[in-house]
């Protein structure tokens, strides 16, 4: 069933749309919470909360790129369940391990007075982003944002490991040096 299709059915309050959205998305929807929990059942949790997340969303929001809609969903919630999970102890996982690869990059501990400036930061990565290689961004989106295994990172962009690997890092600097330009000091 297409995209539309299905969040029309949001819209109509038709339970249909969320067995068609499992049906079509569950797999990857799947894949992006298990890359931060590390946890399968702690995945399928998060994966349903992400169902309900979209019923509950829809309306007002009418996404267009309902994949995209449902990851960033999916990333919120599992990122959230991650957080709460490991207050006490702190497990490993790609969430883990790709955000101390970013750590000396981009400037951490989010506070209510920092929102705005965060937002903006947001706003400057996407900016560097679109002036990378097709293969640097996609390898820098898959590790970053996917939260991939490196060496899947490495697979799916078509090279080895140690390529993906010295990619990232040469992405790494490349980002410190744009965001030391636009005025973030780490």
């Amino acid at each position: 069933m297409e995209d539309a299709m299905i969040v029309s059915l949001y819209w109509q309050r038709d339970e249909a749309a969320i067995a068609h959205t499992q049906e079509k998305y569950d797999a990857y929807l799947h894949k992006i919470a298990y890359n931060v929990l590390n946890d399968s059942e702690d995945s399928r949790e998060s994966v349903n909360d992400t169902y309900l997340a979209a019923w509950n969303s829809m309306p007002p929001h009418k996404p267009e790129i309902l994949s995209t809609y449902l990851g960033k969903l999916t990333r919120r919630i599992s990122i959230d369940l991650f957080r709460k999970r490991t207050r006490l102890k702190r497990g490993a996982s790609e969430y883990t391990l790709s955000l101390s690869e970013l750590a000396d990059c981009i400037p951490g501990g989010a506070t209510p007075e920092s929102e705005l400036e965060l937002k903006q930061l947001g706003q400057t990565i996407s900016a560097f982003l679109r002036t990378l290689s097709a293969d640097a961004r996609n390898t820098f989106i898959g590790r970053y944002y996917y939260m991939d295994p490196l060496k899947e990172v490495a697979r799916y962009c078509g090279m080895s490991e140690s390529k993906a690997k010295t990619l990232l890092y040469r992405t790494r600097q490349a980002l410190r040096t744009y965001l030391e330009k636009e005025g973030y000091f780490l």
